[in-house]
């Protein structure tokens, strides 16, 4: 009987291990909470306290606000600039050539890159070229675009597609080549043929690249965009960068960049929260 009791009490001291996890997984959350929350902070408050001094600098005579502005400036001045309606013009033109050139790059860029990486001779066949291209500033070649398509919207979305399109390619060349070996072998051992390896290994494994390509695909379309726009345009937010940077209309500048460096912060946390859908299909906390 003695025994029994101690097996008995083993037994119901054992019981609450049960909920061990889903205890785990409850302090897990304020956690997360606290470190997002740490995160925010640091990072408003970093950046209330640069815009304070540069208020602080522009106020006092540290700087010359025609040439350095000020935030108070630039959001009088962007305030006023969509009260008038005539910056809507220049967002739409500049956000119809980012998105048509970021989508034909990843379009194009995507099963480019899994092809370049998961066959070896397309590899080597190719890899010169797309090293070369990568490597290349792509705004050289907006003098040949103009050439071939023209001033207007061709020649604008050519340069964008150019600016992404090469950082997915090397991306996705390099998930296909970085694939486990060991999940291969595995896979390979259960009799599983080069296109089920491919389907339930490869693709699988290229989601962390594909996110980031898509992230560095961004920054560089709308690098392209602006740039393209500089170079020969008559509206969008690169043009009105160039135009009132030329007429010292510095808090206009200043509303334009802000208004590009929203747009790329909008794309990236979309696509961080895209990639976290992902690690969750993919069995990853």
């Amino acid at each position: 009987m003695k025994s029994d009791g101690n097996i008995a009490l083993k037994s119901v001291g054992s019981v609450p291990a049960l909920g061990a996890p889903k205890e785990k997984a409850k302090r897990l959350v304020p956690s997360k909470l606290r470190r997002s929350g740490l995160s925010l902070l640091l990072g408003g408050g970093v950046v209330v306290l640069l815009l304070a001094a540069w208020e602080l600098a522009s106020g006092i005579g540290m700087v010359n606000p025609k040439f350095a502005s000020s935030p108070s400036r630039v959001i009088a001045t962007g305030i006023a600039m969509f009260k008038d309606g005539e910056i809507w013009r220049h967002i739409f033109s500049s956000g119809r050539i980012f998105f048509a050139g970021y989508f034909l790059a990843v379009a194009v860029g995507v099963p480019a890159g899994i092809l370049l990486g998961w066959f070896a001779k397309a590899q080597m066949a190719f890899a010169p070229i797309v090293a070369a291209m990568y490597t290349t500033p792509r705004i050289a070649l907006m003098p040949l675009f103009i050439i071939w398509f023209g001033l207007g919207f061709g020649s604008k979305v050519a340069l964008v597609f150019m600016s992404a399109v090469f950082p997915i390619i090397v991306n996705m060349q390099m998930a296909m080549r970085s694939v486990d070996n060991d999940l291969t072998k595995v896979a390979r051992a259960y009799g599983a043929n080069r296109r089920q390896i491919f389907v339930t290994v490869a693709l699988p494994m290229s989601v962390p690249f594909l996110m980031t390509a898509l992230q560095l695909a961004t920054g560089r379309a709308l690098l392209g965009v602006v740039g393209a726009e500089v170079f020969g345009g008559s509206e969008g937010l690169g043009y009105l960068i160039q135009y009132t940077g030329a007429t010292f209309q510095t808090d206009k500048v200043f509303v334009c960049v802000v208004i590009i460096a929203a747009l790329g912060m909008a794309m990236d946390r979309l696509l961080m929260a895209l990639n976290r859908r992902f690690d969750a299909w993919r069995g990853i906390d």
